[in-house]
C-alpha cells in the first residue's frame, strides 16, 4: 500500500489582504479602523471585502453626521464643526482640509468624500442659522475641492 505524503504548508505562504480581513472579522474584530490598521488597507476596501463576503449589509452610510458614530469616518470629524463666529468657521474648515488631505494621501476616496459632506453640512447649518459669512467660508472650501 502506497503512503500518501502529507503536504506541509508552504512557509512562504502569505494570506492575501482579503483573506486577512475576513479572518479578522470572523474571529471577532468588528472595528473597521482596527482591521484597517492591522491589514494596512483603506477602510473603504475593508468595507467592500466585508460587504462582498456577506458580513455587512449595504447599511454603511457615509452621509450620516451625528454625534453617534454611524460610520468609520464620523470619529475623525466628531468635533470639527463650530459655527459660533468667523474664527471658529475658519478653524473648522482648516480641520476639514487637514483631514481631507490625510485621506487623499491614503488614497481613501470615502474619507475625502466624508470631508466634503461635513463641509457641506457646515455650509448649510451656517446658512440656515442666519450666518451667511460663516456659510461662505465653507462654500469657498467646497468650491476648491
Amino acid at each position: 500500500m502506497e503512503e500518501i505524503a502529507e503536504k506541509l504548508p508552504d512557509e512562504d505562504f502569505q494570506p492575501t489582504k482579503r483573506e486577512q480581513i475576513l479572518e479578522l472579522y470572523e474571529s471577532g474584530t468588528r472595528d473597521i479602523a482596527e482591521i484597517a490598521r492591522q491589514v494596512r488597507a483603506r477602510p473603504s476596501y475593508i468595507i467592500e471585502v466585508l460587504h462582498r463576503g456577506g458580513h455587512i449589509g449595504c447599511h454603511f452610510d457615509i452621509y450620516e453626521i451625528t454625534d453617534a458614530e454611524r460610520n468609520l469616518y464620523a470619529r475623525y470629524f466628531r468635533t470639527v464643526l463650530d459655527l459660533k463666529d468667523m474664527a471658529a468657521a475658519r478653524e473648522s474648515v482648516e480641520r476639514i482640509n487637514r483631514l481631507y488631505n490625510y485621506f487623499e494621501r491614503l488614497g481613501d476616496r470615502m474619507g475625502q468624500h466624508h470631508a466634503c459632506v461635513v463641509a457641506l453640512t457646515g455650509k448649510n447649518r451656517a446658512r440656515w442659522s442666519g450666518k451667511p459669512e460663516e456659510s461662505e467660508v465653507f462654500s469657498a472650501w467646497l468650491a476648491s475641492h
